[in-house]
């Protein structure tokens, strides 16, 4: 453990590069209390309050990297990947429990679960104001950085890696790309106070960065997948699905273009309504199409665990103890933030240009996909990538796919395609495909998603 003080309940941290900015924080003893923890608030000015919940590493926590870890949705809090995914306990008992989790990624890192943008989780602001953009988003969870990594200087020498899933396809190159501009211009201005942040890598699990590619894979998935669903591949209802990608095509190519509310909305509706719409009325479980879907029994988002995390987020002396007003309610989704974002066509932006100048600069890009999701599925994320404009373009193209097996078992997990490091590295630009997994790949497959990410953090091969 770290030699520092006790951070006493709600202490104050302020930045003089960051007016108006504050960071309250406590130290809970909750999910794990093996590990130290920090959890509070980013207070933006008087109206903006981000959440977070900080776990160090399970094991050497001064010297295992820092990883951001964030939802989608968008509207989405990170506490769903905590509690569900990848955090140090699972939600249990309806709600009533957790149960450690052995597979937890804070097994070797430090990590970070931010509840972004504003009215997330129990994230919340003042006066009605809203955040409905990524890059606005970007800016917010960088302040949150400068002033978390300044009370910690210690984490801030660490590697950091920013992981984010689904909708967390388009915030996470917006956020590395605030950092690796911010970077650039500390460099030249030595703003007192201001930390650079050591980013090493983006890691995008099933999420969604390139529209225009990925949308054109929907009907590749639901008709030629390897979770096919429809029986004939050369049917009425794959013929009718690809029918529709030239105009949704045409249309995000518009947003592309104009980069505007009114060419980025109408291609997001079309899309979603004529490719996935008709998807979304079979009875299956978007996010992992091998099983069905009783919105009544399961919710509006095929899994019961989601409620029940709302349970124990509700609880109120969990609130208390994560330095939460008792009387803020959470929900794990919230649908205005979604359709707020919806409203200005976020969505249909292309993140993956932002990706080209992180990587030719040396961070490490990392997509994996599971392949059993229908939403962001793992063709059309692998076809991005493969698109990637950079110097490994062409290795990229090139590579073949190889087996990925896990170190525990010896179970082949999945393929996986990487470019640069001579096969002595990870890769710097690396995609894996997961098998027998879904949207959230952590859930489904806990060993093998934490072998994946020991790995690529240690900066070795996935596919020895």
């Amino acid at each position: 453990m770290f030699d520092v003080e006790l951070c006493p309940p709600d202490e104050l941290v302020s930045h003089p590069a960051f007016a108006g900015h504050k960071l309250r924080m406590t130290e809970p003893k909750l999910c794990d209390s093996s590990v130290k923890q920090h959890s509070g608030y980013l207070d933006i000015a008087e109206d903006k309050h981000l959440f977070f919940w900080f776990f160090e590493s399970r094991t050497a926590p001064s010297e295992a990297p820092l990883v951001l870890w964030l939802n989608g949705g968008p509207g989405c809090s990170s506490s769903t990947g905590l509690l569900f995914e990848l955090g140090p306990c699972s939600i249990a008992d309806e709600g009533k429990n957790t149960t450690h989790n052995p597979y937890s990624w804070n097994s070797n890192a430090n990590v970070i679960f931010l509840d972004q943008p504003v009215n997330v989780g129990f994230s919340y602001a003042e006066d009605g104001t809203t955040v409905n953009t990524s890059p606005v988003a970007g800016q917010d969870v960088y302040a949150f950085l400068e002033l978390f990594l300044g009370r910690f200087p210690q984490y801030a020498k660490l590697p950091f890696h920013i992981a984010a899933e689904s909708y967390g396809g388009t915030y996470g190159p917006n956020i590395a790309s605030v950092i690796h501009k911010e970077n650039g211009a500390l460099s030249l201005s030595k703003a007192p106070g201001l930390l650079p942040i050591n980013l090493k890598s983006l890691i995008l699990g099933n999420g969604l960065t390139d529209p225009y590619t990925q949308m054109a894979a929907v009907p590749d998935f639901a008709c030629d997948g390897p979770y096919p669903v429809y029986d004939d591949p050369q049917g009425p209802e794959c013929s009718a699905l690809r029918a529709k990608v030239p105009t949704c095509q045409r249309l995000i190519k518009s947003c592309y273009d104009f980069n505007s509310r009114l060419t980025c909305v109408p291609a997001l509706l079309y899309c979603n309504s004529q490719l996935l719409g008709p998807l979304m009325q079979l009875g299956l479980n978007p996010y992992d199409v091998r099983r069905k879907c009783n919105k009544d029994e399961d919710g509006d988002l095929c899994y019961k665990q989601m409620n029940w995390i709302d349970t124990w987020m509700n609880i109120p002396a969990n609130k208390l103890a994560l330095g939460v007003d008792p009387a803020r309610k959470f929900a794990s989704c919230n649908m205005e933030v979604n359709q707020g974002f919806a409203f200005q066509g976020d969505g249909m932006h292309d993140s993956s240009k932002l990706i080209p100048e992180l990587v030719e600069s040396g961070i490490r890009l990392l997509v994996y996909a599971g392949n059993a999701d229908m939403m962001c599925n793992f063709i059309g994320n692998e076809r991005w990538v493969e698109a990637l404009d950079s110097s490994f373009h062409d290795e990229f193209v090139k590579a073949e796919h190889l087996p990925w097996v896990t170190a525990e078992s010896g179970r082949k997990a999945g393929l996986v395609r990487s470019a640069g490091g001579g096969g002595a590295t990870a890769g710097n630009i690396t995609f894996v495909a997961v098998h027998e997994a879904g949207h959230m790949v952590p859930y489904d497959q806990p060993e093998a998603g934490l072998d994946m990410i020991n790995r690529w953090l240690a900066d070795v091969p996935l596919s020895k």
